[in-house]
C-alpha cells in the first residue's frame, strides 16, 4: 500500500522524510523526559510534597498508558497509514506537554502525563511501518539508527534545555514553551509527507495482509520473545538515564541542575553517534556478503557487554572517574541500537506485521521505562543510595546479551499464513 504511494519520492526525498521522522522522535523524547529534571528540582519537590516513591511514580505513569496503547497504534499504522494517525496524535501531545504547565495538582499532572503517553504511542510503530517500506536491508541499519539518534538527542538536548529554563524562568513557563514549539513541525510534516490514508480496496488488501500473520503466530515467535526481553533490557538502562539521571548526578556526584544537564547531553548524545555509526557499519558488512543476522548480532552483543561498564562508574572513587563511565557506558549501549531494531523489527520479520511486531515490542519498552522509573524510585528508598539501581541495571544487560545469542533464529521467526501465500502465488501466476 505505502510502498507504490513513496515510490515516487526519490532517494533524496525519502532521507528527507527520514529526517522529519528522527525530528518527530526527538520531540517527543524531549516532551517524555523534561518530567525528569523537574524532579530533580528542589523547589518542584517541595511544591508538591513528593518523596522519592512518588517521584518514581509519576516518571513511571507516561510508560504505562504509553505501553497499552503499543498495540492499538501498531495496528492503527498497519492500515491506516503514518501521516494523518501520526500528525492527530502530534497535536495532542504537545497541547498535553504545554498544559503540564498549568496544572496545580499531582493528580493533574499525572492525567497529563497519561495523555502524552497515549498520544505518543503512534510515534515509533508509525516510524518504522514507513522505513520499512521506503528502505531494503542494506540501508536499514542507517535508517534505524538515524531514527535512533532522535529518541537519544531527545533527553540530550532536552536535558540543558529544560535547565537553562528552570534556572532562568520555572519549570511552568518550560512545559508551556517547549509544547507549544514542538507544534512547529506538523508544518513540514502536512507538506512534505504524502498522503497514505488507504481506499476502501486497499483497506481490504492490508486486511488481509495482517491477518496472514495474526497474533497468535507473532506471539508464538522466539524471535519476537528475543526481541521483547533485549528491547526490555536495554530500555530499562536508557530509561533509567532518561528519568533518574538528573537526579542522581544532582543527589550522589553534587552537580548542579544546570551541570546535570550537561552530562546527560554528553551520556545521550554519545549513545546516538554510536548507534548511528554502528547501524552504518554493519550496513556495510553485510552489503560485502556477510550474513545480516551474525553481524548484527555480534554488534547488539558488544553494546550489551559495553553497557555493563556502568558499575565502574557507581563505584568510582572520584567524581571525573565515575562521570567518565556514566557516559562511557551509555554510548557503548549504542552499538546494540539501530541493530536490535533493525534486526527485531525489519529483518527477521513479515513485512505485512511490522506495525503490529513493533507495537510488541514496544510494550516491552514501555513496560521497561515504567519498570525502571518505579523500580528504582523503591531501590533508592530502601538502598538509601543509587547502588542498588546500579545493580539492577547490570542484571539486565546480561540478560539481554544472553537473549540475543539463543532466540535471534531465522527459522524461529513469525510464520506468514497460507492466506497471504496463496495470494501470492495467484498475484504471481497472473502477471
Amino acid at each position: 500500500m505505502e510502498t507504490s504511494k513513496s515510490a515516487g519520492l526519490g532517494n533524496a526525498g525519502r532521507w528527507v522524510i527520514l529526517a522529519l521522522l528522527a525530528i518527530g522522535v526527538l520531540t517527543s523524547f524531549v516532551d517524555r523526559t523534561s518530567i525528569s529534571t523537574v524532579l530533580a528540582d528542589a523547589n518542584f519537590i517541595q511544591r508538591f510534597g513528593l518523596t522519592n516513591i512518588q517521584r518514581g511514580w509519576i516518571n513511571a505513569a507516561f510508560f504505562w498508558s504509553y505501553g497499552a496503547f503499543q498495540i492499538p497504534m501498531g495496528w492503527v499504522a498497519d492500515r491506516y497509514g503514518v501521516k494523518w494517525p501520526y500528525a492527530i496524535c502530534f497535536g495532542f501531545w504537545c497541547l498535553a506537554t504545554a498544559l503540564m504547565g498549568t496544572v496545580t495538582t499531582v493528580e493533574a499532572l499525572v492525567l497529563m502525563r497519561l495523555i502524552i503517553g497515549v498520544c505518543e504511542a503512534i510515534v515509533i510503530p508509525a516510524s518504522y511501518r514507513w522505513i520499512r517500506n521506503n528502505f531494503d536491508e542494506s540501508n536499514n541499519g542507517l535508517a534505524v539508527g538515524l531514527l535512533a539518534m532522535g529518541n537519544k538527542f531527545g533527553p540530550a538536548l532536552g536535558a540543558p534545555l529544560v535547565a537553562w529554563f528552570i534556572v532562568n524562568y520555572s519549570w511552568k513557563a518550560m512545559f508551556v514553551a517547549t509544547g507549544l514549539v514542538g507544534l512547529l513541525w506538523l508544518v513540514p510534516w502536512l507538506l512534505m509527507v504524502r498522503n497514505d490514508l488507504p481506499s476502501a480496496t486497499e483497506l481490504k488488501t492490508a486486511d488481509r495482509r495482517a491477518r496472514s500473520v495474526g497474533l497468535t503466530s507473532i506471539l508464538a515467535s522466539p524471535v519476537v520473545w528475543g526481541g521483547l526481553i533485549t528491547n526490555f533490557c536495554y530500555g530499562y538502562f536508557t530509561f533509567f538515564c532518561m528519568t533518574w539521571m538528573p537526579a542522581y548526578l544532582v543527589e550522589q556526584h553534587g552537580l548542579s541542575i544546570a551541570k546535570s544537564g550537561i552530562y546527560t547531553f554528553f551520556s545521550f548524545a554519545g549513545i546516538a553517534i554510536v548507534a548511528a555509526v554502528a547501524g552504518w557499519a554493519a550496513d556495510r558488512i553485510i552489503a560485502r556478503g556477510h550474513n545480516a543476522i551474525a553481524v548484527r548480532k555480534a554488534f547488539i552483543i558488544a553494546g550489551f557487554v559495553g553497557g555493563c561498564t556502568v558499575l565502574l562508574g557507581a563505584y568510582a572513587h572520584s567524581l571525573e572517574v565515575a562521570l567518565f563511565w556514566n557516559v562511557t557506558s551509555l554510548s557503548l549501549l549504542g552499538l546494540t541500537t539501530a541493530n536490535n531494531l533493525a534486526l527485531s523489527r525489519l529483518t527477521l520479520i513479515p513485512k505485512q506485521a511490522i506495525g503490529l511486531v513493533t507495537g510488541v515490542q514496544q510494550v516491552a519498552t514501555s513496560l521497561a521505562g515504567g519498570v525502571a522509573a518505579s523500580l528504582s524510585g523503591w531501590l533508592l528508598h530502601v538502598g538509601k543510595s543509587y547502588d542498588l539501581p546500579m545493580n539492577m541495571i547490570f542484571l539486565f544487560l546480561v540478560i539481554g546479551a544472553a537473549a540475543t545469542a539463543i532466540l535471534y533464529r531465522p527459522e524461529w521467526a513469525p510464520k506468514v499464513g497460507e492466506l497471504d501465500e496463496s495470494h501470492a502465488a495467484s498475484v504471481a501466476a497472473n502477471k
